[in-house]
């Protein structure tokens, strides 16, 4: 029997919105970020204010998460459970987040954006070099495309940035690297715990982890910022943070992961918009055909293949 249409959804127009709305709140929180770099903040001490404010709604999250599936069908956890969330936390939070921030601090958000939505084919590698999974050859030519948008984008930067730009995009692909892993490992533990829960526990403890940081790499006197940091740092915690991550799990729930992807395509385009505007970052012709083959690879990536949403 064929599939469904897609028009046949439900709740599509909803999903759809849901989606939408995440992906460009997620694309908001570079736009933060370098706003904040402004005021002379460090990037150890704004990724621990974001993680500070995020904390208790992550940790609600995880609450709401296990009160919500009952006694009789939640999953207790155990310790190599335990040590799953830790692993998850690790690479698919905290140390993704701190690169992204650390790179933030020498590229355009532009650039940062593309990076990141890179996502979808580090996942289809890491599948290919860990579990054996095969590569088709139109999933490779758009690993290619995807790749050549990224590399036009980034010669274009390095003119006017120097080494600074081999620099931060070496720091955000590393995040992008260590998001992947979170994806790719995470599949065990989203069936035994629910995506809801295993995002609220994960989460927290990267944010328990970056507060550490902090603890440990800075004295307590470098907490002291301009009160602007503070109000963007809520803003990143509460709007880019932890709220995209809700719409992006109620959108996938409605229209599925696929299409929730490849809605968030949106996301790049809205972070170029926002970064002109807010940042007076440079829009050109380089910038648009770089930002077109980055989402014709990957759009044709997790339409031939498995598709992931980044919630950072």
């Amino acid at each position: 029997m064929p599939p469904l249409p897609v028009a046949a959804t439900p709740h599509l127009a909803t999903g759809l919105l849901l989606a939408a709305a995440g992906s460009v709140a997620f694309s908001g929180k570079a736009i933060i970020v370098k706003l904040a770099y402004r005021h002379g903040v460090d990037a150890v001490t704004l990724i621990m204010y974001r993680m500070l404010f995020a904390l208790p709604l992550f940790l609600a999250l995880a609450w709401w998460a296990t009160v919500r599936q009952g006694r009789g069908e939640r999953t207790p956890l155990t310790g190599k459970d335990a040590l799953g969330i830790l692993g998850l936390g690790v690479t698919g939070y905290y140390l993704a987040s701190f690169l992204d921030f650390w790179g933030l601090q020498y590229i355009s958000a532009s650039l940062e954006r593309l990076i990141l939505y890179l996502n979808p084919t580090l996942v289809l590698i890491l599948g290919w070099v860990v579990y054996q999974r095969r590569i088709t050859g139109l999933q490779a030519l758009a690993m290619a495309v995807s790749y050549a948008g990224v590399l036009l984008v980034f010669g274009h930067e390095a003119d006017f940035a120097g080494p600074d730009a081999l620099l931060g995009a070496a720091l955000v692909f590393g995040s992008a690297i260590s998001y992947a892993i979170y994806l790719v490992y995470s599949g065990e533990l989203v069936k035994r715990l629910g995506a809801m829960r295993l995002v609220g526990l994960a989460t927290s403890v990267a944010c328990l982890l970056c507060l550490l940081q902090f603890v440990l790499l800075r004295p307590m006197s470098a907490a002291i910022v301009a009160p602007e940091v503070i109000w963007l740092s809520l803003l990143n915690a509460t709007l880019c943070t932890f709220a995209p991550v809700i719409m992006v799990m109620m959108a996938i729930e409605r229209i599925g992961a696929g299409l929730a992807a490849q809605t968030g395509m949106i996301g790049p385009m809205s972070t170029i918009a926002m970064g002109v505007v807010l940042l007076d970052e440079p829009f050109n012709a380089w910038i648009v055909a770089g930002t077109v083959l980055v989402v014709a690879g990957v759009f044709l990536v997790t339409r031939f293949g498995s598709a992931a949403a980044r919630p950072d």
